[in-house]
């Protein structure tokens, strides 16, 4: 019977030891191929709280304005962090991201992905900010103003 006690105790130690492992560990983010701003994936452990927000559009410059494509990136991205500071969390909190383009006029009715990545490479991917979240970006018809040419999505992770 005493084997039996200590073998119990063992395993409940070793079981505790476990459980606190795997609540230990942090979100795992696997860089894209050629070093491309992104992670290809991102796994989260159990017990980390999700926050969704919901898409995210640019505010109007000083003079009135939406801006280009890489204004609006910078612009979305400002506001997603004032908004995630609010949360108490910040943008390397970002896990996953939906990135929604509409074609810029001026560039031939093309969205302006390079437009858009001088912008996304101002917060991700930084000496300061180094961690990428999973991305999907794509072209769409058009937003609710037209004057927009970007909308984002980003889930944040936090312990």
């Amino acid at each position: 019977m005493r084997q039996s006690v200590v073998l119990k105790a063992t395993g409940l130690v070793a079981g505790s030891v476990l459980a606190l492992n795997l609540h230990a560990q942090e979100i795992q983010r696997v860089p894209a191929p050629n070093d491309f701003p992104i992670a290809s994936s991102v796994t989260i452990p159990a017990g980390t709280q999700l926050h969704y927000l919901s898409g995210t559009v640019p505010s109007k410059d000083s003079e009135g304005n939406y801006g280009d494509t890489e204004a609006q990136t910078v612009s979305v991205l400002k506001n997603i962090e004032a908004n995630l500071k609010s949360m108490g969390l910040t943008m390397s909190d970002v896990v996953k991201m939906q990135v929604y383009l509409v074609a810029d006029p001026a560039k031939d009715g093309k969205m302006d992905f390079e437009g858009f990545m001088k912008g996304y490479t101002q917060f991700f991917g930084t000496k300061e900010q180094p961690n990428l979240p999973a991305r999907s970006a794509m072209q769409v018809a058009g937003l609710v103003l037209p004057e927009w040419l970007v909308e984002i999505e980003v889930v944040a992770a936090s312990k």
